[in-house]
Order: C-alpha cells, then sequence, then structure tokens
C-alpha cells in the first residue's frame, strides 16, 4: 500500500470513528487505482473517500448530508433519469447487492442490518460535529489570565531582568508559561476586586492592530500589565535614528500610509466595539506603536492600561458621549490644601483640555492620532526646542503650527504655492516621490484631529475612512509608476 492509500484509510477512521472493515478497505484500494491508473493523477480527487463513506453508509439521506453536491448532478440528470427504467436510478441495486448507477463501474455495499444505518449516521454527524467544534476551540485565543506576583517575579528575576530598548524604566522582557511577554507596570487607582472583572471584559476584544493582552497583576499601588512581545521596532525609532538620521526603514510613501492605516483602524475599534471602559486608549504615541515586518505593518501597544489602572474614571464610563469643553483657567487652580491631579500621558500628545483639568476621553486620543499622523508625513518630532543666541532662551517649535503654515489659508490662487510648501514640510527622506494631492488631504484629516476645542474633532470611524481612501488612492498611484516588467530584451547582434 502507498502513502496515500494509507492516508485516505487514516482519514475514514477518524471520519467515522470506527475501524473499516475488510471490506470497505478493499473497495478504497481499488477506488483509488483505478483512479490514478485512467486519469494519472499524482493525488486522489475528492469524490474517493465520499465513495468509500457510501459504502459504510446504509441509506441514501445520509448520503446526501456527506456529499453536497449529490443534489446538483441529480437535477442535472433528471430529464436522462426520467426514461431510464427504474432500476437504473440513484441507488438501485443489483440482484447481488451491487449499485448499478447509469455510466459509473460496480460498486461493493454491505449487506444493510436492522438499526445500522441510522445508528453509523448519529455517529458520523456527532463525530464531525465534535472534530468541528474541537478544532474551533482551539483556533480562539486563551483568554487573559490573572497572575500570582510571585510568578511575575520569578519570570523577572525580582524585576532585576533586562528593561526593554527603548521603553520606559517599567517595562520587562521575559519568559511567562512558555511564551515571550512583556511587563508593564503602572500606578493602580482603583480597587484591587475589580480588576479581574475588567480583565475579563477585556479578554473580549481581539485586533490584528493590537498587542494582545495576556492578563495582569497587582501588588502594593501597582498594577503589572502581561502582554505579548510584538517583534519589530517603535515608529518614533523608525523616524528619527539619532546614530544615523538620513536613514529610514519607512522609506516609502505606501509604507507610511499603511502604518497609518493600521493606526486609525486599531484605534476607531478601541473606541466603537471593544469592551474598553469609555473607549479610551490615552497611550497613543509614536513610541507606543510597533512597525512589523514584512509589509510595514503597525500595532497599537498597551491596550487596556488606562482601563485596568483606574485612568478612566466610572463617570467618564458612564458619559462617554458628552463633549467636555476646555474649562477655564481659573477654574482649575488648586488651592494650598488640594491635591493636585496627575496627568498621564507624553508632551506634544496631551490634548490641551486634558491638560486644562478635564478628563480624558475619546477625542484626547483623536488628538494624539493627529499628532502620530503629522509624524509620519514630517518625520518630525511633536515638540521641538531651539536657543535662541539673542534672548537667551529656548523656543519651542510646534509640529501642529509648522503643517497649518505649510497649507495657508484654502485659496486656488495660492494652490500653486501651498504645493511647494507642502512638498518642502513633507519628509525630505521620501525623495519627493508621494502624491501631493493624498499628502494634502492626510494633513487636512490631521489638522481637524488637533483642534483645541473637541467638539471640533471628528470621530475615529470618519478619520479612519479617511485615511482608508487615501491609502487605496496611494496604492493607484503607486501602481501607476511601478516598473513594468512583462517585455523583453534581446542581446542579438543586428
Amino acid at each position: 500500500m502507498t502513502d496515500s492509500e494509507w492516508v485516505f484509510l487514516v482519514f475514514i477512521y477518524l471520519y467515522t470513528g470506527r475501524k473499516p472493515s475488510p471490506q470497505v478497505i478493499l473497495t478504497t484500494l481499488i477506488s483509488l487505482r483505478r483512479r490514478r491508473h485512467r486519469r494519472r493523477l499524482l493525488c486522489v480527487p475528492a469524490a474517493v473517500p465520499i465513495l468509500c463513506l457510501r459504502s459504510m453508509c446504509g441509506s441514501r439521506a445520509s448520503m446526501e448530508a456527506l456529499e453536497p453536491g449529490s443534489r446538483r448532478r441529480s437535477r442535472a440528470s433528471a430529464t436522462a433519469s426520467s426514461s431510464a427504467p427504474p432500476s437504473s436510478s440513484y441507488g438501485a441495486t443489483s440482484s447481488n447487492g451491487t449499485p448499478t448507477d447509469p455510466g459509473s463501474r460496480p460498486r461493493f455495499r454491505r449487506p444493510p442490518t436492522s438499526g445500522t444505518s441510522s445508528s453509523s449516521n448519529t455517529f458520523t454527524s456527532s463525530s464531525s460535529s465534535a472534530l468541528s467544534l474541537a478544532s474551533v476551540r482551539s483556533s480562539l485565543p486563551e483568554p487573559p489570565a490573572l497572575y500570582p506576583f510571585s510568578e511575575l517575579c520569578a519570570a523577572t528575576n525580582n524585576f532585576l531582568a533586562k528593561r526593554l530598548p527603548g521603553a520606559s524604566s517599567s517595562t520587562w522582557r521575559c519568559s511567562l508559561r512558555g511564551r515571550d511577554v512583556v511587563v508593564v507596570q503602572k500606578s493602580l487607582r482603583r480597587q484591587r476586586e475589580d480588576i479581574a472583572v475588567r480583565l475579563a471584559a477585556l479578554g473580549r476584544s481581539h485586533h490584528s492592530s493590537l498587542a494582545r493582552l495576556l492578563g495582569a497583576s497587582s501588588a502594593d499601588d501597582y498594577v503589572y500589565l502581561v502582554y505579548e512581545y510584538v517583534s519589530g521596532a517603535r515608529l518614533a525609532d523608525c523616524l528619527r535614528n539619532s546614530r544615523n538620521p538620513g536613514f529610514t526603514p519607512l522609506a516609502s510613501w505606501i509604507s507610511r500610509v499603511q502604518v497609518a492605516d493600521d493606526v486609525a483602524q486599531g484605534l476607531e475599534y478601541i473606541h466603537h466595539h471593544s469592551s474598553a471602559a469609555a473607549g479610551v486608549h490615552n497611550r497613543i504615541t509614536s513610541s507606543a506603536i510597533i512597525v512589523t515586518e514584512p509589509g510595514f505593518r503597525a500595532k497599537i501597544c498597551h491596550f487596556g492600561a488606562a482601563d485596568l489602572a483606574g485612568e478612566v474614571s466610572e463617570q467618564v464610563a458612564e458619559k462617554v458621549s458628552e463633549i467636555t469643553p476646555i474649562p477655564s483657567p481659573t477654574s482649575t487652580r488648586k488651592g494650598p490644601g488640594e491635591r493636585q491631579r496627575h496627568i498621564e500621558g507624553t508632551r506634544g500628545y496631551i490634548a490641551p483640555e486634558v491638560i486644562s483639568g478635564a478628563p480624558i476621553s475619546p477625542r484626547s486620543d483623536v488628538f494624539a492620532f493627529g499628532v502620530v499622523l503629522l509624524e509620519l508625513l514630517s518625520g518630525d518630532e511633536p515638540l521641538k526646542y531651539r536657543y535662541d543666541k539673542q534672548q537667551k532662551e529656548f523656543d519651542v517649535v510646534s509640529l501642529i503650527d509648522t503643517a497649518r503654515k505649510a497649507m495657508g489659508t484654502e485659496n486656488k490662487e495660492e494652490e500653486e504655492d501651498r504645493r511647494g510648501r507642502v512638498r518642502r514640510w513633507v519628509d525630505r527622506r521620501l525623495r519627493d516621490s508621494f502624491p501631493v494631492e493624498a499628502a494634502e488631504k492626510l494633513i487636512r484629516v490631521a489638522l481637524r484631529c488637533v483642534e483645541a476645542e473637541p467638539a471640533a474633532r471628528p470621530e475615529m470611524t470618519w478619520v479612519a475612512g479617511k485615511v482608508s481612501k487615501a491609502f487605496i488612492e496611494s496604492n493607484a498611484w503607486a501602481g501607476k509608476l511601478r516598473v513594468p516588467t512583462d517585455f523583453s530584451v534581446s542581446m542579438a547582434p543586428r
């Protein structure tokens, strides 16, 4: 017996759940060898296991359930079978118990016994459903776990392990339960008993643009979040390399728009489809985005950190649809006996209303995404500090201000001047190889995201749609500039 014949015998055993009889084995061998001899194929057609199962099942209804294409074949041959005698119809047998289908060779069949067909049908359906259910369960990700703090201490060598390069001082990379993970430490501002409930809720959220949350643990006044390790580089390191400022792996326009589209889709999922409280991320920066290869796909890190750490209050979670205006400076002054509020975030990405004292919201995430989008287009930092020799002080140059100067006013007479300013503002490492119209559209989207008033900022659904449309247009532009490959060059002498 060849390997393919053994494979189909094992397939019959797994599909039916019982050992095939010698008659079934003989039928399988004859079918395989006849078909290989006639069609001269290396692989056996998919109909052979159905023929073998047909000999094991005793009723026509069971075979129609196992063979979906039988109804189509029966309908196609309805006119031919109507004029034929009843003995040549589907499922008819001869005197010796051999089926006599029209145009087919004789097939062996087991003698039917009382209760055999019904029991085999029931067993076959139950075994196939069990196999499909087991395959679905194995493909589903495991829910997040609540790790004991002692297990994290053992995995990180009492938090003396090597910290993740480029990350904050409270981030460690280690191996936990056979997985390569990253442990992040955050200040705990909620009841420790609520962590398990929120962790189970966050376990129902999955997206290709989000680093997977594997579990959490708590000790003292801190919560430790465990994420899967994503192999790649931070977006900030891809855009700005201190050792080689003239080099960037994101040297093409398509790669940058691809990263922007992945981040926009992931943030839109967090705001409108995830189980995070108030749908807030509160960690959108170029350092919290990992760019992977191949394809330069992006993943957002620290999903659920604001929820598990208690940075999102219950009042904000209940009133997520309300838009908080920017408070006046006099309403946020703290008295001598009042406690100052600690703001989580990175300078340059924090929305103005959060700095003024308003709670975080999805609108503050939109502001941070607008800054990241401007970074992708220009390659510059959100804030630059330049020393003025005359004033003898540092001047702060905002990336938002430079983008607004490059766009200027919406005037058709200044269209050529605006395109020139946009070309000079976009990252020069792209070597002026990008569609100017798509760049202008993305700059307008980013400037709408960084409006000072939260009510003037759009939702991530609108932003993700605009970025996806720009990505499609950029792909079409890149297809036109692609070097043709369907030509030949002849080096023969003339």
